[in-house]
């Protein structure tokens, strides 16, 4: 692979993941939406993502359980708050979501973290 090629697709998959930082919250973002956002088509995005060991729903996943759990060191936040910010239109969708990736529910996580302000 050309050195311009590579550059090219490391630039691509710096920019779909700022592009998913961005619009996180989005209930409804897609690949799709990521591609035309970055001026992609969707395959090159999944190829990009693919040679990164990675994949857009991962991304998505890792970026709004990482805001998640920074959510939820504010203890004033309801866990439907913090789902819903995060791009979760049901709590119970959300909490399954967080146990799968942390291993815990929230609310134990919740009590591990010393309470801190955090802007939505």
């Amino acid at each position: 692979m050309r050195q311009s090629t590579q550059v090219r697709r490391r630039t691509l998959f710096e920019e779909a993941l700022d592009a998913i930082r961005h619009d996180f919250g989005n209930q409804n973002l897609s690949l799709g939406d990521v591609a035309h956002t970055i001026a992609t088509s969707r395959r090159q995005l999944q190829r990009v993502l693919s040679e990164h060991g990675t994949s857009f729903r991962a991304e998505l996943q890792r970026v709004r359980m990482v805001r998640a759990a920074q959510l939820l060191r504010d203890n004033t936040l309801p866990v439907s708050t913090v789902a819903r910010a995060v791009g979760y239109r049901q709590a119970a969708q959300f909490s399954k979501a967080f146990r799968r990736h942390y291993g815990q529910p929230p609310s134990a996580v919740r009590r591990t973290l010393p309470p801190q302000r955090v802007a939505a």
